[in-house]
């Protein structure tokens, strides 16, 4: 299939999960589904990548969770992009962050972010209130790294940082 793709994907510790995911879920509640993947850890995509980069990437990702410490990073705002066709929030960009990406890709020009709707305009410009309403700054925690590859979605690999 010509649309297959691998993903690799920071993750949080449990209760940046909980947090960000109850967000979500408040969309949810208010029967905004989108078209975004449902049923995945919250995450921060860190690089896309040809599924014949499978086993590469499957050592890459063994390879850098054994040398990355866990890191704190601080979600200060929330956003649109891509043709106002997605709503995120999204943390200040820290050096430990920026660090993890490099291993995926370089960082020009990348916004992390954790989507909460990919819709249309019209739905997300009507779900950022539900998301402004229920979004204050917080700290959380990067600690995990996820290897899928999508379209259908397959879990790949997760690993625990140090």
């Amino acid at each position: 299939m010509d649309n297959k793709f691998l993903c690799v994907m920071a993750g949080y510790d449990d209760t940046t999960e909980e947090h960000l995911a109850s967000i979500q879920n408040k969309l949810y509640e208010k029967d905004f589904v989108g078209t975004h993947t449902k049923n995945l850890q919250q995450h921060i995509t860190l690089g896309t990548f040809s599924v014949e980069k499978e086993a590469e990437l499957f050592n890459l990702v063994k390879k850098v969770a054994a040398e990355t410490k866990s890191f704190k990073i601080t979600f200060n705002h929330i956003g649109i992009f891509g043709g106002s066709n997605v709503l995120f929030i999204a943390p200040d960009p820290n050096k430990s962050l920026l660090k993890l990406k490099e291993n995926f890709g370089e960082s020009f020009n990348w916004t992390p972010h954790t989507t909460m709707l990919i819709d249309n305009a019209e739905n997300i410009y009507a779900a950022l209130p539900i998301v402004a309403e229920n979004f204050v700054p917080f700290e959380g925690q990067v600690q995990k790294i996820h290897l899928y590859e999508f379209w259908p979605t397959r879990h790949i690999l997760s690993l625990t940082l140090l």
